[in-house]
């Protein structure tokens, strides 16, 4: 049920009156259309009302009731449902006035395979459609290769690709250093590498007591036996054991627990989560929710749990340094989402609270680098107002480059930062059709005038300076550009290499100033320029370089023979692409139709050949 009135003509009493009691989402609208904020209730009528009643409202909520045009609600038969809503809701359009999680990433697993004799053990990130056994998830791809590589050492189970494993005729690198048994030529035996496979599962597991102990008893045995040799093998695995798990073990812990701490001030948040799973530690990883003003610790982490857990499956305790003011619902919520129950615990004593005392320590120290990091861009923002005589302090800049090879495959790149430095999420990458090769002007007036067509849609905000990368010639395909599009509000500066194309000596071009900008050398408006510069050349080389190794990799399949226009297209289609194509071993290319297992090697070859690595 949706409830909307005229953004003109918005009467709060009228809007009200007729307002639901029931359940649901609210979403407030500004005069451009814009979501400012969304949030849950579980009966509308009366949350809503809170915000119109200055007595009781706070100026965070004056300020943005300003704003409201539109109100739009949708009833649900919960407020569970009601929170789940409203969570999917600001993932989407993150809103201005909501606390909004940046990062929100699947997190990885080590997988092992359980469709193989010999079984595979590697890292896994997205749906869990492949059959085996999932440990995790972990705080980032580095904790697992450190994980993976202390298995190897271990416990050497492959870690190859299947392509890989069902194409060898010989023991690879890490066989000759000890780390994989090399069952793909069949130098171990299948109940040997079992035994590997089972002691890999007891120490993913967190059963590393057990496995010690019969990594012992083995050890005995083969003493016994006079196999002093096996013996010694089995003595090296429990001290490297003992060794890892002395690192990783958490004392008191024996199940699976997110340590959730959260920090804030100077209207930036910071929240440090620590992994704990079968009470082994496996990592933390750190937050910077987006805020529009500061909030207290407790509403960050009410705001944080359902956004980050929701689409995940929770540990079956979360301890937080702050209790969320709704706690009841979000542990109902989460056990139903994780069909097992969810407790989320603000007070505990022990060894708990030394971790979460230490997982508070992190955030701390976390938020205050990010402040140092915020203040000296910041400062950086301030002497380029100086520099360059602009009213105010700039909010957004954009900064295009162009990148190719003697005119071929040219890329133009469009980065973009903000008083927090790059923001990635904006860049975009563009690739230049229909001009003649290498005339860089005709190359920045495509871009810019292709990037600020998507400004005129709404589709991204007006940088207040666009710096673009050359001379008083890309600077007027520039102004051109903008001017073809009615766009007469944005500063252009063009930014030349010096004389000994040096760092520190560029010279800052305007179309209307005869003589480049003065800018001090060493100036920390000078340093902001050189960072968004080099990191449009970055993004623009890398993108060049992406698009020429793409047509030379088509250019190679047209050139294989059996492979004709017809099944190119049948492959491209299958695997969603030429990336695609590139990641598939020999028996899924020749699982297509009209694919041969000798074609299909002949594709794997192009793609996995020496002289690409």
């Amino acid at each position: 049920m949706n409830s909307e009135l005229s953004r003109n003509s918005f009467d709060p009493s009228v809007f009200l009156k007729n307002l639901t009691t029931r359940p649901g989402i609210y979403k407030m609208l500004n005069e451009q259309g814009e979501i400012i904020y969304i949030g849950k209730a579980k009966n509308l009528k009366n949350r809503v009302s809170s915000y119109f009643k200055k007595q009781t409202a706070s100026i965070k909520q004056q300020t943005m009731v300003a704003k409201i045009a539109t109100i739009e609600v949708t009833v649900t038969h919960t407020e569970g449902e009601a929170l789940l809503l409203e969570c999917q809701q600001i993932k989407r359009y993150k809103p201005r006035y909501n606390i909004c999680l940046r990062d929100d990433r699947s997190y990885p697993y080590i997988f092992l395979s359980s469709e193989h004799d010999f079984p595979q053990i590697t890292l896994h990130r997205g749906a869990k459609k492949k059959k085996g056994k999932y440990f995790g998830p972990y705080p980032g791809i580095g904790a697992i290769k450190e994980s993976l590589k202390l298995l190897q050492r271990i416990f050497p189970v492959r870690q190859c690709e299947d392509s890989v494993y069902n194409n060898r005729s010989r023991p690879c690198l890490q066989h000759q250093i000890g780390r994989c048994t090399a069952p793909c030529v069949g130098l171990i035996d299948k109940e040997s590498y079992t035994l590997d496979v089972d002691n890999t599962v007891l120490f993913l597991e967190g059963k590393g007591g057990l496995l010690i102990d019969q990594l012992i008893v083995n050890m005995e045995q083969a003493s016994r036996n006079l196999d002093f040799e096996q013996a010694a093998d089995f003595r090296d695995q429990i001290a490297k054991l003992r060794s890892v798990l002395e690192k990783h073990f958490v004392h008191g812990e024996k199940g699976d627990v997110d340590i959730i701490a959260c920090a804030t001030k100077a209207g930036v948040a910071c929240v440090q989560v620590f992994f704990i799973r079968n009470g082994q530690h496996l990592g933390n990883k750190v937050f910077f929710p987006k805020i529009s003003e500061q909030h207290e610790p407790a509403a960050i982490i009410q705001a944080f749990i359902p956004q980050y857990y929701l689409d995940k499956q929770p540990p079956h305790e979360l301890i937080v340094s702050h209790g969320p003011e709704e706690i009841d619902l979000l542990m109902e919520v989460l056990s139903v989402q994780a069909k097992h129950a969810v407790a989320i615990s603000p007070n505990v004593r022990g060894e708990r609270l030394k971790w979460l005392q230490m997982a508070g320590t992190n955030a701390e120290n976390s938020l205050q680098g990010k402040l140092s990091d915020k203040q000296g861009i910041y400062a950086r923002f301030l002497n380029l107002k100086d520099e360059l005589g602009c009213k105010e302090i700039p909010k957004r800049l954009e900064c295009f480059d162009i990148s190719h090879t003697q005119g071929e495959k040219t890329v133009a790149s469009c980065v973009v930062f903000d008083r927090e430095g790059p923001v990635k999420s904006a860049y975009r990458r563009f690739n230049i059709e229909g001009i003649t090769g290498g005339d860089d002007y005709a190359a920045i007036h495509q871009a810019v005038l292709r990037r600020f067509k998507r400004l005129k849609l709404g589709e991204h905000e007006a940088p207040d300076i666009l710096f673009i990368d050359g001379g008083k010639g890309q600077v007027r395909e520039a102004q051109k550009a903008l001017a073809e599009l009615d766009i007469n509000n944005v500063m252009i500066v063009g930014v030349s290499k010096g004389p000994d194309r040096k760092p520190g000596m560029e010279k800052l071009i305007r179309v209307e100033q005869d003589q480049p900008i003065d800018i001090k050398p060493g100036a920390s408006g000078l340093l902001l320029i050189q960072h968004i510069r080099d990191e449009a050349h970055r993004f623009a080389i890398t993108g060049h370089r992406q698009r020429r190794g793409k047509a030379k990799k088509q250019s190679a399949m047209e050139a294989i023979p059996g492979l004709g226009p017809k099944r190119r297209q049948i492959l491209l289609k299958q695997f969603g692409g030429l990336q695609g194509i590139s990641q598939a071993g020999v028996d899924a290319l020749c699982s297509v139709d009209g694919i041969s297992r000798q074609l299909a090697q002949r594709i794997y070859e192009l793609f996995h050949h020496p002289d690409d690595n």
